[in-house]
């Protein structure tokens, strides 16, 4: 693989007696991952199911290798939101980070969604997901793997990090800034990349990565932790962006980075990062650094929406009688046609570009509800009164996701289609016909 000149220097400075090991890396084949989503069965549990040749990512432990070849976006447990693909190094960010259930954390650049997914799992629906994306168009991929995975506690929005600055001082337990960067250390798996690399990208970055570390600063709470991360070498992106933002932030200080699993340690004085070589792991080139901002607070309690009155969801209390199990119970806010469930310390975020906020459960209007994909995704089987559940051999599966109406005898009325037990979706069963209610955007092609 041909390198650009000036790249092949830095990185031959940086690496030693390493630099050939690095080169030859590039001949060997990439590494395949896909994560599972702990919010619908364990990691242990899904290796037992033996869809795939599976090997353990060993900094994440709902990381799993795959062998190439294997197709799992062809599948019907990836429709029902078991797994999320990701490639194996990118894992790790969010595996560092220590997140807790009941915490607020914030996922700055967030599409398209495997760091948060990974956050919202590790939440268990507790506490607030805030998932921003300054890219509207990214974020509508990242609003889909979010509502995929079934996260109940996730906001999904799209603004620069100044705009969330303004509104969120001091708020968040974690932030994680998974930051634009030059894009070093995915040459192996995007050799394209190569071409666009010069000396005012990573000058560019680097502005950029300054600008977005700022803006977190005020966000993150005395005593919680931050998370930095990039797919790139370079100094100018890694060490020295964080050695910068430490002179201006005297409030901050690292926190070490256990040094297993190959991970290397950052350069210099900044030996407490982690490096990800792809010639020293199995996986492609990440940096991270994890911060703490000291001193302790109170919790900020900013002003939350105010929830719709009992008269205004009455057509979903019907609903929900008559379909599901259990009772939600929360604070209920309409906008437009929508019906959301706010998650836990939901602020108001009037003003704001937001594409979901909190679990959409579905649209009111004419005085009746209409369950959402996303309220499915979001259930358990045993939640709903009334089911129908293909197993993975039932060509029924593949034809529900393709958007067909298909046969199966039952209860008349809104039924959630599961297939082994997990939801794939709503279908309204009329004279043992499931009439198709799958997200049109969803669809198996």
């Amino acid at each position: 693989m041909e390198l650009p000149i000036q790249y092949a220097e830095k990185m031959q400075e940086l690496l030693g007696e390493e630099y050939q090991e690095y080169l030859d890396s590039f001949a060997e084949p990439r590494y395949f991952g896909l994560r599972i989503n702990t919010l619908k069965l364990s990691a242990e549990d899904f290796p037992k199911k033996n869809i795939y040749s599976l090997s353990p990512v060993p900094w994440c432990k709902e990381g799993f290798y795959f062998s190439q070849g294997e197709r799992p976006a062809k599948h019907p447990y990836y429709h029902a939101g078991l797994y999320y693909l990701q490639e194996p190094s990118a894992m790790s960010p969010a595996a560092v980070l220590p997140i807790a259930p009941g915490e607020r954390v914030l996922d700055v650049c967030a599409a398209p969604g495997g760091k948060s997914t990974q956050i919202g799992a590790k939440l268990q629906g507790e506490g607030l997901l805030i998932a921003n994306d300054i890219s509207a168009g990214r974020a509508k991929a990242l609003l889909k793997n979010i509502e995929l995975f079934g996260i109940r506690n996730g906001v999904v929005m799209s603004e620069p990090p100044e705009r969330l600055q303004e509104r969120f001082s001091d708020f968040f337990d974690k932030i994680l800034i998974d930051a634009p960067c030059s894009g070093e250390g995915m040459f192996r798996k995007e050799p394209d990349m190569i071409k666009s690399w010069n000396e005012e990208m990573l000058a560019f970055c680097q502005k950029e990565q300054g600008k977005i570390l700022e803006a977190c600063a005020t966000m993150l709470r005395p005593g919680g932790m931050l998370l930095y991360s990039t797919c790139t070498f370079a100094i100018e992106e890694n060490e020295k962006s964080i050695a910068d933002f430490l002179e201006r932030h005297k409030e901050f200080s690292l926190v070490p980075i256990e040094k297993k699993f190959g991970f290397s340690e950052g350069i210099g004085e900044l030996h407490h990062c982690a490096r990800l070589y792809p010639h020293k792991i199995k996986g492609e080139g990440h940096f991270l650094a994890l911060l703490q901002k000291n001193g302790t607070a109170e919790k900020v309690m900013l002003a939350g929406e105010i929830g719709e009155k009992e008269q205004a969801l009455a057509p979903f209390f019907e609903f929900q009688k008559e379909v599901l199990k259990t009772e939600l119970v929360g604070t209920f806010k309409i906008f437009g046609e929508s019906l959301y469930l706010l998650p836990q310390d939901m602020p108001s975020m009037k003003g704001l570009r937001i594409l979901r906020t909190g679990w959409q459960l579905g649209t009111l209007k004419k005085g009746r509800f209409e369950p959402s994909q996303a309220f499915a995704m979001g259930l358990s089987k045993n939640e709903v009164s009334n089911t129908m559940d293909f197993s993975l051999e039932d060509d029924r599966v593949i034809r529900y996701l393709k958007g067909e109406t298909v046969e199966a005898e039952g209860k008349d009325g809104w039924t959630l289609v599961c297939t082994d037990g997990f939801p794939l979706g709503w279908a309204k069963r009329q004279g043992g016909r499931l009439k198709n209610k799958y997200a049109v955007g969803w669809k198996w092609e």
